[in-house]
């Protein structure tokens, strides 16, 4: 049985290879579907209207319109260290309370 952190890294491998299918690398389109089903607050929440532009830039170091594994994963982490430190702000000053 897999651990709650195999599971989470099983379901990134899934996600990418659904959204990127046999091609093996995502598009600006199939990112942004991707993001828009597998975490619609994000884009949703964004002031920036070519805030996905500009992460398929960063993501597209080849300048080749393809976003690979690597670079997807880069993008999950990244976004998840910023809801980290988020997260630990938020509950330093639910504690300071």
């Amino acid at each position: 049985m897999p651990s709650q952190m195999e599971h989470a890294m099983e379901t990134m491998m899934f996600t990418f290879h659904k959204f990127a299918g046999d091609k093996g690398y995502l598009t600006k389109e199939d990112l942004r579907v991707l993001m828009e089903k597998k975490s619609p607050g994000f884009l949703e929440n964004q002031k920036d209207p070519l805030a996905l532009d500009k992460i398929m830039k960063d993501l597209d170091q080849c300048r080749d319109g393809k976003v690979g594994f690597q670079s997807f994963f880069s993008l999950i982490a990244g976004l998840t260290i910023a809801c980290n430190d988020y997260f630990v702000v938020h509950m330093k000053q639910e504690g300071k309370k």
